[in-house]
């Protein structure tokens, strides 16, 4: 009989206390949102738009940390001369940094 109303405590929690567990919990995916998820998409974003104003003449380095300079811009990739007469097809989604900004700063 004791065990019964034991059990029975544990099954129904008071009202207030899962209302704050509901709570915390949403709580946690906001701060989750705003500290990883927001800056996340901001820096993506700015690296989309490096990638599409990257022009003829535009030196950069590749994500495998190749160092050239774009002679050809295509829809889906460029072409970047990486020493004299040494032409590489890069795609524009592995474009890491442009120099001429690095260079201004």
């Amino acid at each position: 009989m004791i065990f019964n109303s034991i059990l029975l405590l544990q099954a129904e929690p008071a009202q207030g206390q899962s209302n704050y567990f509901i709570y915390f919990i949403i709580l946690i995916f906001i701060v989750m949102y705003v500290f990883m998820i927001l800056p996340q998409h901001k820096k993506q974003k700015k690296l989309r738009e490096m990638r599409k104003a990257l022009a003829k003449g535009d030196k950069i380095i590749t994500q495998g940390g190749i160092f050239g300079t774009i002679v050809e811009v295509k829809d889906d990739y460029f072409l970047v001369e990486i020493d004299n007469n040494v032409k590489i097809r890069v795609v524009k989604d592995l474009v890491f940094k442009d120099l001429s900004e690095i260079q201004k700063n």
